[in-house]
């Protein structure tokens, strides 16, 4: 299937989606909305998939919005933005989120505002030293969305969280990682690379292991102690008669690389 504003392949149980639209920094309209809905619709329900990573074409990741790409009524007053969050960025957060296998962040370039904070959706964020994430949001009179209210604090912790909201700076690449905003930085030249190898990584471990775990964590916050080892306490039980455990007990006894299937 061919897309206008996206890229996508799959190959190796690796699915790739490069956001496509250099010439805007990959912001996104209506259309970038629709094909990204789509494609996490398909990767979700293709059990060949274990794992997606999503980046961006050029120079950049994602700038958030393209702001010319909003109506405008007359007058000059924009339309309701929060219609705009409710139809496509809350679903994709929550897509990115809720998908049963891991997704990478691949951060080539600039994320700025949405677009940095749909990264930080991801579960493991990797970005080139060159890169950088804004907060851009405070220039333009409005609040950190697509979660970042809820993220940035829980990451990086109140200070900093505010700190990033309220004045608008570029963090870099490295910074992020210091701070715990992101997995890992890494040199450009290896950037690909290693972004290829964690793929290949996840790709060939017990997807619907790494699923629970996601499931787990994120929904942890909630809980408490107690009410969280009843978690884990289900699923280990769960995944107790999946075949990858299965595969994983035997493959330690006879001292061999496991053969995951994801199932």
């Amino acid at each position: 299937m061919s897309y206008e504003c996206i890229l996508f392949e799959q190959s190796g149980g690796i699915a790739r989606l490069t956001l496509n639209r250099p010439e805007r920094l990959n912001s996104f309209n209506v259309k970038m909305h629709e094909e990204v809905r789509e494609v996490l619709r398909q990767v979700k329900a293709d059990i060949e998939c274990r794992v997606l990573v999503i980046t961006g074409a050029g120079r950049g990741f994602c700038a958030g919005q393209d702001l010319g790409d909003r109506t405008v009524a007359p007058g000059g007053a924009a339309t309701d933005l929060g219609l705009s969050i409710e139809q496509y960025y809350k679903p994709l957060v929550l897509a990115l989120r809720g998908l049963p296998k891991p997704v990478i962040a691949a951060v080539n370039g600039v994320a700025a505002g949405a677009g940095a904070n749909i990264a930080l959706a991801c579960d493991l964020v990797i970005a080139a030293r060159s890169a950088s994430f804004v907060q851009s949001f405070a220039k333009l009179g409005l609040v950190p969305d697509s979660g970042g209210t809820w993220s940035l604090p829980r990451l990086v912790g109140y200070a900093r969280a505010l700190g990033l909201a309220l004045l608008g700076e570029k963090l870099s690449a490295e910074q992020a990682e210091q701070w715990g905003l992101i997995w890992r930085c890494v040199e450009d030249a290896e950037f690909q690379p290693f972004v290829d190898r964690l793929a290949q990584q996840l790709a060939a471990a017990p997807t619907r292991g790494l699923a629970r775990t996601k499931e787990a964590i994120y929904s942890s916050g909630g809980r408490s102690l107690e009410q969280q080892l009843d978690v884990e306490r289900d699923m280990q039980r769960e995944l107790g008669f999946s075949a990858d455990y299965a595969e994983g007990v035997t493959a330690f006894t006879e001292k061999r690389a496991p053969r995951f299937t994801g199932r």
